[in-house]
């Protein structure tokens, strides 16, 4: 085994390079962002984390723009400012509006702007937030719309960017 200068061998370098390179391959111009070189500090965190988002926003059956409006509310409702601003763009690529992205600000975010599908979405992720629990017939109704799959995908995707968003504000990311 080589030896690094610390001492450490060059094959415990591996998995940093491995997840260093997962991160830079799904970053605009391999560019990464303050979030990944906060994760980078543990590399067990960041390879599961970079394991499951990757999931989340590239993998699911549930349409980018849902996952995106999701992303973007949870991101209000926790004031996690850099999580708005890496999916503000992604959430207006994947089909939404300026005006949706205004009214996703709003308190109550049920504008009428939004349809039967968003609203439903909207208030799983503003229960799931702010409550944890979720009333019955909200689970009830997004099955109605869109199946068992992409329900459970809906609820995960609020799970994961509750974690994002948490890990973000605590600590000033």
């Amino acid at each position: 085994m080589c030896e690094s200068p610390r001492g450490k061998t060059a094959i415990s370098l591996l998995p940093r390079l491995s997840c260093f390179a997962g991160m830079r391959a799904r970053r605009p111009n391999g560019q990464l962002i303050g979030i990944d070189r906060v994760l980078l500090r543990s590399i067990p965190l960041a390879t599961g984390w970079n394991g499951l988002l990757g999931r989340v926003r590239a993998e699911f059956s549930l349409e980018l723009e849902y996952r995106e409006l999701i992303m973007l509310r949870v991101a209000v409702l926790n004031h996690a400012d850099f999580e708005w601003g890496v999916h503000y763009p992604a959430y207006l690529r994947a089909g939404g509006t300026e005006e949706k992205c205004e009214a996703l600000k709003e308190q109550s975010g049920g504008s009428d702007i939004f349809n039967e599908e968003e609203r439903a979405l909207i208030t799983l992720t503003d229960q799931s937030t702010n409550r944890v629990e979720v009333d019955a017939e909200v689970i009830d109704g997004l099955k109605r719309l869109f199946g068992e799959t992409k329900t459970v995908e809906a609820v995960a995707t609020v799970a994961a960017y509750n974690m994002v968003s948490r890990f973000l504000v605590a600590l000033a990311i």
